[in-house]
């Protein structure tokens, strides 16, 4: 058996939904980020790597940043997103010109992130980096 709805039992279940709301506000910030999210910005200026620990034609992973920086060619560095634009696993390998995603075999350019291989549609994002006096940093 339902019973109809009281203004006692809407206000109730309204007012835990604006509790819930607020709650969710408060843990994001302006620019709609989770305080407790790690993003790139957090490790902005901090030195990730010297350029010699990135190989011409490879790269190195960077997990706690979420980045991979590459090298397709002597002294021009890259950045991407280390995070697979399939299902959002995390790159694991880089390896003969391609970065590669554990989870179901994806595979991007190192010169430019772009698709090599599915089931990735989307090539992965650039990440900002600054190359000076043999250190590489996020920008």
């Amino acid at each position: 058996m339902t019973l109809p709805a009281t203004r006692r039992t809407v206000l109730l279940a309204t007012g835990g939904a604006a509790a819930a709301l607020t709650a969710a506000c408060a843990k994001y910030g302006d620019n709609g980020s989770s305080s407790s999210d790690k993003s790139s910005n957090t490790a902005a200026g901090r030195e990730l790597a010297r350029t010699a620990d990135i190989p011409v034609g490879g790269g190195k992973i960077f997990a706690d940043e979420k980045v991979v920086v590459t090298q397709p060619t002597k002294d021009d560095f890259k950045a991407f997103s280390a995070i697979c634009t399939h299902q959002g696993c995390t790159v694991s390998s880089v390896a003969d010109g391609t970065i590669h995603c554990p989870c179901h075999g994806s595979e991007f350019r190192v010169a430019d992130g772009s698709v090599a291989r599915g089931p990735a549609s989307s090539p992965l994002p650039a990440e900002k980096i600054t190359v000076a006096r043999g250190s590489i940093s996020l920008a």
